[in-house]
């Protein structure tokens, strides 16, 4: 759906091309061309796969896992902390949560309400399929969030959005509201904030997950800007995994 989005609807493929181009001016149209086109086959998987979650959750054999994070979250529960996963639209994010399910550490996720009222069914039912209790964004959800995670409760948080009552902090090199609201809340009850990621492998149906090193608590914006040094270190290494249309930078 994405890709057919990208190849017949020219505002996305203008805004697609704006946007690498802003972090890798010399790439040619070329390359672009192929980026475009892997990263439409990328995220129109990964819809799918959460859209159909309870059989994406049902081959373990496939999420091939790696990182010292693991260990990390796994203590937390030992001790019945809660704990705070990082990531961003990057690969399939949702392999993350399905490794921590499997290993008995079910974790929540915070969504953006979708306008679509029918795909805005789908959709939901296939994040809580992927782990419980789902919180919409929002002050109420706020509330929500902090009480799980204060009764020893995992959440997941994409932090690769614009928000718009954030910082500027680094994202690629470039200055990218960014909430500081993760960091926040692990700094406030002492939670491990361990950045993760799905890469989907070249054949397309298994997944590389990465728990990194749980970032050592300091200030909110120190934290922030490590979390956002996470993720672009990652789509620099696999730009064709990140979705280059979330109009990431001020201005866009």
């Amino acid at each position: 759906m994405v890709g057919f989005a990208m190849r017949w609807f020219p505002p996305a493929g203008w805004r697609f091309d704006r946007e690498v181009l802003r972090i890798f001016p010399d790439m040619p149209r070329a390359r672009r061309a192929v980026l475009r086109r892997e990263m439409g086959r990328n995220m129109g998987r990964t819809l799918f796969e959460i859209l159909h979650s309870a059989e994406f959750q049902a081959r373990l054999d496939r999420f091939h896992v790696s990182g010292p994070g693991l260990a990390a979250l796994e203590a937390a529960r030992a001790t019945g902390k809660g704990a705070i996963v990082v990531s961003g639209h990057f690969g399939q994010w949702d392999a993350v949560r399905a490794v921590l399910k499997a290993r008995g550490m079910e974790t929540g996720a915070v969504y953006r309400p979708q306008r679509n009222r029918f795909y805005q069914r789908g959709f939901l039912a296939g994040i809580e399929e992927g782990g419980r209790p789902v919180i919409a964004t929002g002050r109420a959800g706020t509330m929500d969030l902090v009480r799980h995670l204060r009764q020893g409760g995992f959440m997941a948080i994409l932090l690769d959005e614009k928000y718009h009552a954030g910082v500027p902090v680094p994202f690629l090199g470039r200055p990218a509201l960014t909430s500081t609201s993760a960091a926040t809340l692990a700094l406030k009850y002492g939670l491990p904030l361990v950045p993760a990621y799905g890469m989907r492998r070249p054949d397309g149906a298994a997944f590389d997950v990465a728990f990194e090193a749980p970032i050592p608590h300091t200030d909110a914006l120190t934290m922030t800007a490590a979390i956002n040094d996470s993720l672009s270190a990652r789509v620099r290494e696999q730009p064709e995994q990140w979705y280059w249309l979330l109009r990431r930078w001020e201005g866009t």
